[in-house]
């Protein structure tokens, strides 16, 4: 793991854009990335609408949030969540500079 990149995870603007449509006029509910063992390539991103725990970092825009596990954020030190609407899906991304390899999925990565 590049433990030299100590900076948080940051969250591009269209990523909140795409959670608050997703949240529409409910409740809002924030975006949990958070990295469990397991994946074609050792380890994967978890991505999913959660409640925030009291230890969390929690990172706003657009009167969203998105939460990270304290466990989850050394492997995702310095990467960028985004979200990507191509041809092949609409999905949340993560740009993560601690990958020293990802598979296809793109939900898989190893350090």
């Amino acid at each position: 793991m590049n433990t030299g990149l100590n900076l948080p995870p940051r969250v591009t603007e269209r990523a909140f854009a795409r959670l608050a449509e997703i949240n529409g006029d409910g409740p809002m509910r924030p975006l949990r990335v958070a990295v469990a063992g397991g994946g074609c390539s050792g380890f994967q991103y978890d991505i999913r609408l959660d409640e925030a725990a009291e230890d969390d970092l929690v990172l706003s825009g657009a009167g969203q949030s998105v939460v990270v596990d304290p466990v989850s954020l050394p492997f995702l030190a310095g990467a960028t969540i985004d979200f990507a609407d191509e041809l092949i899906g609409a999905r949340f991304t993560i740009d993560n500079p601690n990958a020293s390899s990802s598979c296809g999925c793109g939900t898989s990565f190893s350090i």
